[in-house]
């Protein structure tokens, strides 16, 4: 019988992030190890768990998954969180990979010596290129695909909350995916997820930028 899922990463967001988000939803109970020093990173690669030298890296069913996108599509399959058939998974991996795009722009802003540039041309493409896309999707149905909860309406909550961290009243042309944000944050795991003391991390702080950079062994400014 496999045991407990078991996330390695650091005590923060990132690429784990999302996956926190997939499985609470799935409703699966995890444990985390926090990458906090060299010597935990050099253990998992002279281990040969990380196959590309990389984390985040979950212990799930026996196995020892690396690379974001495999974890979640593995997590999303597993729970029916993927669509109904191919038709609908392929439009849950695009709707993804569009979100994925942008938060991963958020993602770096810490590691950033002048934010205010990037932070200009997220404002920019999430009002122009991404949300636009979401608000026709959610024009009359509950969820993105198939009338069904997927990963992809996970991450977009996921995402849309990151939004407004940085810009503040950034859904005010978006009443759609407002409406689906607040269906969203009454289900009842996600409610749980969004209180004070739950594995929702906080956004990233001076700490853990140094812990990141740290482990890696990089050197400011690296972007």
């Amino acid at each position: 019988m496999a045991g407990k899922v078991v996330l390695y990463y650091f005590n923060g967001r990132g690429k784990m992030e999302s996956i926190r988000w997939l499985l609470t939803v799935a409703e699966v109970e995890f444990d985390e190890v926090h990458l906090t020093t060299r010597a935990q990173y050099e253990k998992l690669l002279s281990d040969g768990d990380l196959m590309f030298q990389q984390v985040p890296l979950v212990e799930i069913d026996g196995m020892k998954l690396i690379q974001t996108k495999a974890i979640l599509n593995y997590i999303a399959e597993k729970y029916n969180l993927n669509g109904k058939d191919l038709a609908d998974r392929v439009k849950v991996n695009m709707y993804s990979e569009g979100l994925m795009d942008l938060m991963e722009m958020i993602m770096v802003l810490p590691f950033t010596q002048d934010p205010k540039p990037k932070l200009e041309n997220i404002l920019t493409k999430a009002k122009e290129r991404y949300l636009p896309v979401f608000e026709k999707a959610l024009t009359g149905p509950i969820y993105l695909v198939g009338g069904r909860l997927s990963c992809a309406d996970v991450q977009l909550l996921e995402c849309t909350l990151m939004l407004e961290e940085k810009f503040p009243g950034i859904l005010a042309d978006f009443p759609c995916i407002k409406s689906f944000q607040g269906r969203m944050t009454i289900v009842p795991a996600i409610d749980r997820f969004l209180k004070p003391g739950s594995k929702r991390k906080p956004q990233p702080d001076e700490n853990y930028v140094k812990t990141v950079m740290e482990v890696f062994q990089i050197k400011l400014p690296f972007l």
